[in-house]
């Protein structure tokens, strides 16, 4: 059994965490002095995308700890997430705890939707569009929907929620029904691969925009957000410049992950070997399904750190402030954020 004051030192307490988080979202991402940009030339042409990010149906990436082609991957994790769609919440409930609730309520209050004080408009309550990727249940969609037109009241935000797999989507579509009318009305669905949101299959008709044949237009969106999702991609590099050409200039990319907590090493050994030992069987007892449970584990622990990821955005043609990101309970998550640019 661990001791508990070595637990303490390890990392620091909750209440002093989200204190500190708490600073950090109240300082604006618009308004940071430190800004990191690479000279972008992406242009929505392939001619001038590197090849590690267009996707490839035969190239290696990783499911887990296994290598496998980006073909399989792809399908390997549509499995999974049609495995633990009806149990996605009690899923991320056993994998941190519970705090991904936190997380996700400060990642969205954060954002603070449906007040854009960059906006052109005299009203900073100007219409949005976001776009919820991997955003299937409906977590962030609805918790964005109630930020913008409960404490914004700004009705004229919508969210499109996407997802590659039709199984979330359901799940979503269902809980959607409990909101009231006029979140409904603005919320929609979308089936869609991240890598190439060109081609998409809307879910009902209350799609304004798409179409199976035109997709996502370019520069159509104000806010791309993905939790918990882009370490299951393919090819995150493609994702991350298709997340580029569907913003508008000034839209920003917002993704909440897990991450590493390496800045804690005695926490970061307790916490791994937690999530290897026990999330699994968990799994197995909880949803007869350890297999899903250990390549959710094992996908955190091959995904980028912050400061890589943070590269990875960077390099797609984004600018991002200060060092990046922020850490979350010692870094087992993150935030990370990037606008592109405006026009000159």
């Amino acid at each position: 059994m661990v001791a508990r004051p070595a637990l303490r030192r390890a990392i620091p307490s909750s209440r002093t965490l989200l204190h500190a988080e708490s600073r950090i979202l109240r300082s604006s991402f618009s308004t940071t002095l430190q800004l990191q940009q690479k000279p972008n030339n992406n242009n929505n042409n392939n001619n001038s995308v590197p090849e590690y990010a267009i996707p490839d149906p035969a190239r290696p990436t990783h499911f887990g700890f296994e290598t496998v082609t980006e073909a399989e991957k792809r399908e390997r994790v549509a499995g999974v997430f049609t495995s633990v769609a009806e149990s996605y919440d009690r899923m991320n409930d056993l994998m941190s705890f519970g705090w991904h609730r936190v997380w996700k309520d400060h990642f969205v209050a954060s954002l603070n939707p449906g007040f854009s004080p960059l906006t052109s408009s005299s009203d900073p309550r100007a219409p949005q569009h976001i776009l919820d990727i991997a955003g299937g249940t409906g977590d962030i969609a609805f918790r964005m929907l109630h930020t913008a037109h409960i404490l914004n009241g700004n009705p004229d935000v919508r969210v499109t929620i996407s997802d590659i797999n039709p199984a979330m989507l359901s799940v979503g579509k269902q809980r959607s029904a409990s909101l009231p009318a006029s979140q409904q009305a603005a919320l929609s669905f979308l089936e869609a691969n991240a890598e190439d949101l060109t081609q998409t299959k809307p879910l009902g008709a209350n799609q304004v925009g798409y179409s199976p044949t035109t997709g996502v237009p370019d520069e159509s969106v104000d806010l791309y957000t993905v939790a918990f999702g882009i370490r299951n991609f393919s090819n995150i590099p493609a994702a991350l410049r298709e997340a580029y050409r569907v913003l508008k200039p000034g839209g920003v990319f917002a993704c909440l992950e897990f991450s590493k907590a390496d800045k804690h090493p005695l926490f970061n050994t307790i916490y791994k070997q937690w999530s290897f030992s026990a999330i699994p069987l968990i799994g197995q007892l909880v949803a007869g399904d350890r297999d899903s449970y250990q390549y959710l584990v094992e996908s955190i622990e091959r995904f980028p750190s912050q400061e890589d990821f943070r590269d990875m955005i960077v390099d797609a043609g984004f600018v991002v402030g200060g060092q990046g990101y922020e850490d979350l309970t010692g870094g087992v998550a993150a935030i990370h954020k990037g606008m592109k640019p405006r026009r000159k």
